[in-house]
């Protein structure tokens, strides 16, 4: 595993412990304070670029292509077998999500949010263990 690739998978790591305070919280508390839900979203944000990040890393150093979107990054894993194809497609949807935050930032529910680091931070550890089990 390239250096940059485990530097990124402890980002993703540190972002998800902070989701995890962040998930404790009861969903009046976190959606009455907008730091909550302002800290979600940047690091809801921020794991899925870096889950890119790392996806293009992959592609890049086994020569696998060229990814034209950032989804098609999970699709070439996929084909390459090393993420799992369910898994391609949440990570195709998570990365939908990021660019709502990223480009129509007003269309972003806060209670999607709150939905979202209650629900789906499993499918962020699922990647992470792909990704170690691939190396």
């Amino acid at each position: 595993m390239t250096n940059r690739v485990v530097d990124k998978i402890k980002l993703l790591e540190d972002n998800l412990s902070k989701l995890e305070v962040l998930k404790e919280i009861s969903q009046e508390e976190f959606l009455n304070d907008f730091r909550n839900i302002e800290a979600a979203k940047h690091l809801l944000q921020t794991s899925v670029e870096i889950m890119i990040d790392i996806a293009n890393n992959i592609i890049a150093a086994k020569r696998l292509g060229k990814p034209e979107t950032s989804a098609d990054g999970f699709r070439i894993l996929a084909q390459n077998e090393i993420i799992d194809n369910q898994n391609k497609d949440k990570y195709i949807l998570m990365t939908k999500f990021r660019n709502r935050v990223v480009h129509m930032y007003s269309k972003v529910d806060e209670k999607e949010i709150y939905s979202i680091i209650q629900n789906n931070l499993l499918d962020y550890k699922a990647f992470i263990q792909e990704i170690c089990k691939f190396y």
